[in-house]
């Protein structure tokens, strides 16, 4: 078989980290394949509290077991006996540090464990339980003993003026612990911790850690907090401080708003400090030298009760704490009166209320032509305004009747032939019984009734007027001068009602017609 030494080179030579794992394995395996001696390998307690060590002899068939004995092994000092057993002999306690508080629970060689009573921070190291045995030798078992010590866990802040060098500012420590505390640090400021350790009492360590920084007076009053970290802790424990970093103070003057003017009530300013130590005096002045009457003070407000022209200065506020001074000043610009707002919205109201007004007036007129224009319009119905021959002027367009009449079948029929340079000649309605001609000149009123009938109206009347006026026109042709017409145009409109025009001798004619 290959030497275990052998097996750790090869291993590491292959693989250093995991072939170095594999091997101490195998080496437990083989360790615990042939450990005859069975003992806890580990056994925890403080100070104070009474220890138990279990060990006995797995089988011992074939096996002549002749004496069992514990030996100590402290963490700094060579081994000793502590207890020895032996069947003809019986126990024996050799002197020891243990001696007096060290026995066998059942002296036998089945069942040598032993106990310990008040065990010290000094007793942890490793004990082992060894048997004297024929023919194989000696067989042994070994149980290492932890004592524990709860650390006392501090922390503080240290107090430090304002400078450009790195300083301590805070220091936790963890004192008389066992084992040795972790020690960590938690901040937004821009610094870093060192760790130290030195030997506590009965056998303890106890754990120092600085957390340093360039101080400055931005840095004051910010959190900062230790954590300590101890296997006797269920969870870490964290120890919040505050940084303490001295400086004198800071002033800075608020209320000013640049609108002070004459004849304005309890102006205001405020000397705001900061500094650490706490500003114990607050001082206003003035550069000017007086201060004016109408200003009151009162710790670091100052008031004034009516601005006027005196307070047209600049005044300055002066802080004291025991490291220095701190100032701050204002210029403050007295101006003239504001103009008064309410009469101005006034006059805003009433030059809008007057433009509304002629808004409104504007849109009433509109909407007064409108109507107008409208009533002109149906009241002329749909003559065509651009057309001034005598034919569309006086018997209509294609909406008038044939006659001329524009269907009044109780007025004068007019009828226009182009072949008798222009002749207006009116036909009595009464001609289909036979009274003759009569030849007349419109008057306004006989023209104004011609358009007064309705749409079916002159439709009724144009189909019966179509018969009889070629039955006139046939009987009478051959009479006195007429007024002709064009055929009617159906696309010329109707008279306008403006055409006529009155004479001296109280008659009325056409503007535009032509008598004969």
């Amino acid at each position: 078989m290959m030497p275990h030494s052998s097996v750790l080179f090869f291993f590491d030579f292959r693989r250093k980290n995991v072939g170095l794992v594999v091997a101490i394995l195998f080496a437990m395996f083989q360790g615990t394949a042939c450990q005859k001696v069975r003992v806890e390998p580990e056994v925890v307690s403080y100070p104070g509290q009474t220890v138990t060590l279990r060990c006995n002899f797995v089988d011992a068939s074939g096996i002549k077991l002749t004496q069992v004995s514990w030996i100590w092994e402290p963490t700094d000092k060579p081994r000793d006996n502590i207890a020895v057993y032996h069947p003809q002999f019986g126990a024996s306690y050799p002197d020891s540090p243990l001696s007096s508080r060290i026995r066998f629970l059942n002296p036998s060689l089945e069942n040598p464990s032993i106990e310990i009573t008040g065990v010290k921070m000094t007793d942890e190291g490793k004990y082992t339980c060894e048997y004297a045995t024929y023919p194989s030798g000696n067989e042994q078992g070994t149980t290492s003993l932890i004592m524990l010590a709860k650390p006392k866990n501090t922390a503080s802040a240290v107090t430090v003026p304002a400078g450009t060098a790195p300083v301590v500012v805070a220091r936790c420590e963890s004192a008389d612990g066992r084992p040795a505390a972790e020690i960590s640090w938690v901040s937004p400021v821009n610094g870093n911790g060192t760790t130290t350790s030195k030997p506590g009492t009965d056998n303890t360590v106890t754990v120092t850690s600085e957390y340093r920084l360039v101080p400055t007076s931005a840095d004051n009053g910010k959190d900062i907090s230790c954590v300590v970290k101890h296997r006797t802790l269920d969870k870490p424990q964290s120890i919040q401080l505050k940084l303490a970093i001295e400086y004198s103070p800071k002033v800075m003057i608020v209320g000013y708003d640049n609108n002070w003017y004459v004849g304005r009530t309890n102006a205001m300013l405020t000397c705001q400090a900061t500094g650490n130590p706490v500003p114990t005096t607050v001082t206003w002045k003035v550069l000017s030298g007086l201060m004016p009457d109408t200003v009151q003070i009162k710790e670091n407000k100052l008031t004034v009760l009516k601005v006027d022209d005196s307070v047209n200065t600049t005044f300055v506020c002066e802080v004291k704490n025991r490291l220095g001074v701190g100032k701050d000043q204002v210029t403050v610009v007295v101006r003239e009166p504001p103009k008064n707002d309410s009469n101005a919205g006034v006059v805003a109201g009433a030059v809008i209320g007057g433009l509304l007004a002629l808004l409104l007036v504007a849109a009433l007129i509109a909407v007064l032509v409108t109507r107008s224009r409208r009533q002109q319009q149906g009241y002329r119905g749909n003559a065509n305004q651009g057309t001034y021959d005598i034919k569309t002027r006086i018997f209509g367009g294609k909406k008038t009747s044939k006659n001329g009449t524009g269907g009044n079948n109780n007025g004068p029929i007019y009828t226009y032939r182009e072949s008798d340079s222009e002749t207006l000649t009116e036909k009595s309605n009464n001609l289909h019984r036979g009274e003759g001609i009569i030849t007349t000149t419109p008057t306004a009123h006989d023209i104004l009734l011609s358009g007064e009938m309705d749409e079916v109206e002159r439709r009724k009347f144009d189909e019966l007027e179509d018969v009889e006026e070629e039955e006139r026109y046939d009987h009478f042709g051959g009479g006195g001068p007429m007024l002709q017409i064009r055929p009617h145009d159906e696309d010329m409109g109707g008279y306008l009602d403006d055409d006529m025009e009155s004479q001296r001798d109280g008659s009325v004619i056409s503007r535009t017609a032509v008598y004969v």
